[in-house]
This record gives C-alpha cells, sequence and structure tokens, in this order.
C-alpha cells in the first residue's frame, strides 16, 4: 500500500508539472498570436496598397523599341497589340506577319512568351521571347530574353524594351 500512496504522488507531482508548463505555453500563443495578429494587419496592408496592372489601361498599339544589353545599341522596332484581357495579343515587326505573344499578368508585371519565330536582328534563325514590362508614366518598360535556336551551345541576348502609346 505504500508503493501505491508513493507512485499516485508520483503521478500527482508529474501532472502538476506538466499542467503548469502548459499553461505557460497557452499564455505565450495568446502573446504571439495577438503580434502575430498586428503583423499580419501590417502585411496586409502593404499587399494590398501595391499597384495591380488593369490590362484595360494598356489595351491598344504600343510603338515598341528593344535595345541589347550587351553594348549594341541597334534597336529592334516592332508595334505590340495589347488587349484588355490575355488573349489576342500579338508583335508585329515591320513587313511581317503578326507573331501571336502569350500574356499573363502578376501584380504590376505582364509577363510575354512569343515563338519561336524568325529572328529580326539574326536572319535564318528561330527566336523564342521571354519579357516582362510594367506600366510607368504612360510608358511599358521592361527587359526581353531572346533565344536563339542554333546548332552550338544556346545563344541568348537580353534586350532593354521601352514602349509608346502609338498615336
Amino acid at each position: 500500500m505504500l508503493t501505491l500512496h508513493r507512485t499516485t504522488r508520483i503521478a500527482l507531482c508529474c501532472s502538476a508539472a506538466v499542467l503548469a508548463g502548459c499553461a505557460k505555453k497557452d499564455n505565450a500563443a495568446v502573446d504571439t498570436s495577438g503580434s502575430m495578429a498586428s503583423s499580419t494587419a501590417a502585411t496586409t496592408t502593404t499587399t494590398t496598397t501595391s499597384a495591380t496592372v488593369n490590362l484595360a489601361d494598356v489595351a491598344g498599339k504600343w510603338n515598341m523599341k528593344a535595345v541589347p544589353m550587351s553594348g549594341d545599341t541597334t534597336a529592334t522596332t516592332y508595334v505590340l497589340t495589347a488587349t484588355s484581357n490575355t488573349s489576342g495579343w500579338t508583335f508585329t515587326f515591320p513587313g511581317r506577319a503578326p507573331v501571336p505573344v502569350k500574356v499573363t499578368v502578376a501584380g504590376d508585371s505582364i509577363m510575354f512568351a512569343a515563338g519561336p519565330y524568325s529572328s529580326v536582328r539574326r536572319k535564318g534563325v528561330q527566336v523564342t521571347t521571354y519579357g516582362v514590362a510594367r506600366l510607368q508614366s504612360g510608358q511599358l518598360n521592361g527587359t526581353t530574353t531572346a533565344h536563339y535556336k542554333v546548332k552550338s551551345a544556346d545563344s541568348v541576348l537580353v534586350l532593354t524594351v521601352t514602349g509608346q502609346r502609338a498615336q
């Protein structure tokens, strides 16, 4: 019987210690969640204040100019035809048929993917382009990466892109 009382006391002491430990953690969780709620509110406020591009604001024709970042200052010009949604976009290079463009939007960025199509810069070579642009002060500004299909290692050209709304 003496062993039964000793075991019961040990069990009660251990239970009390566990409960005390849990009580402290519960209080800490309440404090943490309170601070997390305020930081979540701050994050939500920051996220909701960032601008999201409205494709209706970009719809129309844009005179675009792409200049390599590598030092070559020769510009490639084309007309970007934009719609108020992600379908029906095209690049039209002088004297050529329009090239369909796949468009996606994330926040203030418009991402473009086109090709493969016959390169304007490199005669007889197919190119696929990927770019991103943002509407800033009435202009489209961004970068494009051109991947040329050649027999050797991948040939890449990075260009700065600017665009003015066509009149």
